[in-house]
């Protein structure tokens, strides 16, 4: 890192005594393209002027050591072909906006992941927060464990990008709210034993995409807005295709998991509150 840069980054105030105290990132070449960055102690904005850094001069592999909750780690990243490592917590906002990129956490990850991705693969090798793939335009998301609230809220897909997540555990309340797009698969089979595969008011306001869920649920969880459909053979291949890349990454059964019975969720309607929107239009109107 340039003095000037660093100097910049630092900044000043509150934020800048912050910054001033944390360790400087230990950057180490590990390989042809690869680097090794030694996290702990480091601030999360020099940590991800490091990983910007290398991104932008080509490398191929970076691996991020001894991570506590660093955020926005892969955030605006535009690379295809680049492979980003965390070993350890990965803080909130884990590859937002991001375009291209492979990341795979060895450890949990805390809230938005994926938020507005627009392509690339995050992989997490434990459990993650709330709000996964909020807005989540296009890539893939594999959750090896339990997910938090709002799983794909606001999801949205666009011709051929069609944005995935797949949870092997469990999903929190409003799985799939307002959702516009995209696939959500949930298993239920690994996680914290003893919690119900979804929260309640499965997919509130959904006016797009579709959701699996693994096993039986009771339909008293599903918001108003959706219904149980028939799982046709254009399902099963999204449901094959998808379960035997989440296998391949936690090395799990997948033809055991693809023998198992999916509920599938779609919405009942593209314009779910468009009444609502027509009677404040009128109101106003007249008055």
């Amino acid at each position: 890192m340039s003095g000037v840069s660093q100097a910049t980054l630092r900044g000043t105030g509150a934020l800048g005594v912050i910054i001033r105290d944390s360790k400087e990132p230990r950057v180490a070449q590990i390989g042809d393209g690869e680097f090794e960055i030694d996290a702990e102690g480091v601030h999360y904005r020099l940590l991800n002027f490091e990983v910007r850094r290398l991104a932008k001069e080509g490398a191929k592999r970076i691996v991020i050591r001894n991570v506590r909750g660093q955020r926005y780690i892969g955030t605006g990243i535009k690379r295809k072909g680049l492979r980003i490592e965390v070993h350890g917590t990965a803080g909130n906002d884990l590859a937002a906006f991001m375009d291209g990129p492979e990341i795979e956490v060895y450890g949990d990850a805390q809230d938005g992941v994926g938020n507005t991705m627009n392509d690339g693969t995050v992989v997490v090798h434990g459990s993650a927060g709330d709000v996964l793939g909020y807005g989540m335009r296009g890539g893939r998301l594999y959750i090896y464990g339990d997910a938090g609230y709002r799983v794909g809220i606001h999801m949205k897909a666009y011709k051929n990008q069609v944005p995935r997540i797949v949870v092997g555990g469990t999903a929190g309340d409003f799985l799939g709210e307002y959702m516009a797009g995209g696939i959500l698969i949930v298993l239920g089979i690994t996680g914290r034993p003893g919690r119900p595969i979804t929260g309640d008011y499965v997919g509130t306001g959904m006016h797009g995409g579709l959701i699996f869920i693994r096993g039986e649920v009771d339909p008293f969880l599903f918001g108003k807005e959706v219904g149980i459909g028939e799982i046709t053979e254009e399902d099963r291949a999204v449901l094959r295709e998808e379960i035997e890349n989440f296998s391949r990454y936690f090395g799990l059964p997948a033809e055991e998991i693809l023998s198992s019975p999916f509920v599938k969720l779609y919405p009942k309607s593209h314009r779910p509150y468009g009444r609502l929107y027509a009677y404040w239009w009128l109101v106003t109107k007249k008055g």
